[in-house]
């Protein structure tokens, strides 16, 4: 069973000044290794410590970037120029900063469609792909996820979710629920933040969540994540419908990983099938109790062990 890499800090951390936005991305391991891009998902979520964890340091030079208005990126959640197609920009800004002429895409949830939408821009630019827990960003993707699928599942969150929401508003719930977070009641938007961040919650880590009504505290930074969702979930993500699988066309043919949990009820497992189905060359596995989530003994030896063969695949 492989376990995370040793702790690991940053050799180097930098801040791309665009559009109004300082965009934050650091590097990690190897400076001569090969080339990694790690994509966090959400969108907003940002990066953590333990991403950082998934490679070895002594074959992997590693990017993390911190999408706009996420994690260390600032304005903390700006909406101003933040959309799917900023995001890809930025990218290739980073890249040509750091003379890096390929790396290997690694990304989970909105981070898979966030590789896959790069890749379809820039397949020159791709020696591989790591997808995680992908989300196709189709219309049936974000219907399951807020009325059609994990609302039967889970029906009791789903209900503490639409508390307050009037039955007038709820046939349009991302329009009541982005209205929520940027009203004129500040206690208001960091109620409908905890309680969009809960329903989140319940469905990424499933038996696993504990819901505490008693707890008040709702940070800044949830409030934030859950703009810059609703803010790209209202706008469909800033592609067409479809796109992220016409994007497989372009990236046929490298070196690439499909990680999926049987449990996965943010992005159900019938995406990894239909991935493959448009990635015929890639490597499928379903892990039989993982969840959404890139956490957990099965999901981390998943992910660690698709690195190490990738990076074999690549002659690394």
């Amino acid at each position: 069973m492989r376990t995370l890499h040793p702790p690991l800090e940053p050799y180097a951390t930098h801040a791309l000044a665009r559009d109004g936005h300082r965009i934050y991305f650091e590097e990690c391991g190897n400076p001569r290794g090969v080339p990694v891009l790690f994509l966090h998902g959400g969108p907003g979520s940002g990066c953590r410590p333990e991403h950082r964890r998934f490679f070895d340091p002594a074959r992997c030079r590693v990017v993390l970037v911190d999408q706009r208005g996420a994690g260390r990126s600032l304005p903390a959640g700006e909406l101003s120029h933040n959309d799917t197609q900023a995001l890809i920009a930025d990218l290739e800004h980073i890249r040509d900063a750091l003379d890096i002429p390929q790396w290997l895409l690694f990304g989970g949830s909105w981070g898979a469609a966030l590789a896959l939408l790069y890749g379809q821009q820039h397949p020159e630019r791709a020696s591989g792909l790591i997808l995680r827990g992908s989300f196709l960003a189709r219309e049936q993707d974000l219907q399951w996820f807020i009325r059609d699928g994990a609302p039967r599942i889970y029906p009791e969150a789903w209900l503490r979710l639409i508390d307050g929401i009037p039955r007038s508003e709820r046939a349009d719930l991302l329009a009541a629920v982005e209205a929520r977070l940027h009203g004129p009641d500040e206690l208001a938007q960091r109620r409908m933040a905890r309680e969009w961040d809960a329903w989140s919650s319940q469905v990424a880590l499933g038996d696993a969540y504990r819901h505490d009504p008693q707890n008040d505290h709702v940070p800044a930074s949830t409030v934030h994540r859950a703009r810059i969702e609703l803010h790209y979930a209202r706008h469909r993500y800033f592609i067409a419908e479809g796109q992220v699988l016409e994007a497989c066309a372009a990236l046929r043919g490298r070196p690439t990983a499909l990680i999926h949990g049987r449990r996965d009820l943010v992005c159900p497992p019938e995406a990894a099938l239909t991935l493959r189905e448009h990635l015929p060359d890639a490597e499928l596995t379903i892990l039989p109790t993982a969840r959404h989530l890139a956490a957990g003994e099965e999901m981390v030896d998943a992910l660690v062990a698709a690195v190490e063969r990738v990076l074999g695949a690549l002659g690394a």
